[in-house]
C-alpha cells in the first residue's frame, strides 16, 4: 500500500488566515460582505466563501458603492483605495498582512523623505530641483500584483517594479537606489538582483541601499518544501493558477523532484503520474486551504 502524506507546513500563511477569519466573522453576523479582489489566489476557497455571502468586487466597482462594508485582503492597498472609501462612506475591514503593512510604511517614509518639497514653476527650476535627484525606489516583484500595486501607491507611482535582471537594463542605475522586495518573492532571486545592482554600481556610481523585506514565514517554506519533495517518489502540488507564491514553491519542488505535478484540485489528477510510486507527498502554496489538500489526498487513495 502506498504512503500518502500531506505536508503539515503547507497551506495558509498567517496573513491569509487572518483575512479569512475576519471575512467569516462578518459573514456569520450579516451574511453579506464585499471583498476588493479575490480574498486569496485560490478559486476553490473563493467559491467556498462566495457561497457564504462574500462578493468579490473590482476597484471600478468600489467607486460606485456607498454605505457598505468592504474587506481589504492581506495583499494590501494603495492610499487611493482608502480615499475612495472615505468619500463613499464605506466601512473598511482591513485585513492587510502586518508584514505588508510594515513594508508599505517603510516605502512611504522613504518616498516622502526623497520627494521634492514643491512643484517647480519653470523649466530652470525643474532642472535645479532634479539636481541632485531623489533616490529611485525599486521594488523587486511581479508587475500588476495586488501587493506590488499597493507598494507603488505609497510612492505616488514613482517606484519602478523589476521582475528580473533584464528589467535593470531600462533603469537609470546612476541614480541613488533604494531596493525593496515584494514579501512573497524568492530570497535567492532577491539576492541575485542585489548582487547585479552592486556589480553595475561599480561602473556608474551612486549610492545603493537594499532592504530584505521578504516574509520569513514564506521564505522558510522554500527549504522545507524542498526537503519534503525530496522525501517522496511523487509530489502533488496544490495551488491556484493565480498564486505567485505557488509558482515559486512549485519550482522548488521541481528542482529536487522531477516527478512533481501541479493541480488546482482533485479533478486534475492523472493516474499515470503516480504509477509505481510507493510514497506520494501533497503540498501547496500559502494560499492553498488545508481542506483542498485533504480532498486531493482522498482522491489519490481512491485511484
Amino acid at each position: 500500500m502506498r504512503n500518502i502524506e500531506i505536508d503539515e507546513a503547507s497551506g495558509f500563511c498567517f496573513g491569509v488566515v487572518t483575512a479569512i477569519r475576519k471575512a467569516e466573522e462578518e459573514l456569520d453576523k450579516s451574511g453579506h460582505l464585499y471583498c476588493l479582489g479575490d480574498i486569496v489566489h485560490n478559486a476553490a476557497e473563493v467559491e467556498r466563501l462566495r457561497r457564504k455571502g462574500l462578493v468579490t468586487i473590482t476597484h471600478a466597482d468600489l467607486e460606485s458603492l456607498h454605505d457598505v462594508k468592504v474587506l481589504l485582503r492581506a495583499h494590501g492597498e494603495p492610499p487611493a483605495t482608502y480615499a475612495v472609501a472615505r468619500r463613499n462612506n464605506i466601512e473598511i475591514i482591513d485585513a492587510t498582512c502586518p508584514v505588508v503593512l510594515q513594508l508599505q510604511r517603510r516605502i512611504k517614509m522613504a518616498a516622502d523623505a526623497g520627494a521634492p518639497a514643491a512643484e517647480p514653476d519653470s523649466a530652470s527650476e525643474a532642472a535645479d530641483a532634479n539636481t541632485p535627484r531623489e533616490p529611485l525606489i525599486l521594488i523587486y516583484g511581479k508587475p500588476g500584483h495586488a501587493e506590488v500595486n499597493g507598494l507603488v501607491g505609497q510612492t505616488d507611482g514613482r517606484a519602478i517594479v523589476i521582475r528580473d535582471m533584464a528589467d535593470l537594463d531600462s533603469v537609470d542605475l546612476s541614480r541613488d537606489i533604494r531596493l525593496y522586495s515584494q514579501t512573497t518573492k524568492s530570497l535567492d532571486g532577491f539576492r541575485h538582483i542585489v548582487a547585479e545592482i552592486e556589480r553595475r554600481k561599480q561602473q556608474c556610481g551612486g549610492a545603493f541601499e537594499w532592504f530584505d523585506t521578504i516574509c520569513r514565514q514564506v521564505a522558510s517554506r522554500m527549504e522545507g518544501i524542498r526537503k519534503f519533495a525530496e522525501a517522496h517518489d511523487v509530489v502533488i502540488f496544490v495551488s491556484g493558477t493565480k498564486s505567485s507564491n505557488g509558482k515559486v514553491l512549485f519550482a522548488e519542488c521541481c528542482s529536487v523532484n522531477p516527478r512533481s505535478y501541479m493541480v488546482s484540485g482533485p479533478a486534475e489528477l492523472q493516474p499515470q503520474w503516480t504509477e509505481g510510486a510507493a510514497s506520494i507527498g501533497i503540498c501547496g502554496a500559502t494560499s492553498t486551504p488545508a481542506w483542498l489538500m485533504k480532498e486531493v489526498a482522498d482522491a489519490l487513495r481512491e485511484q
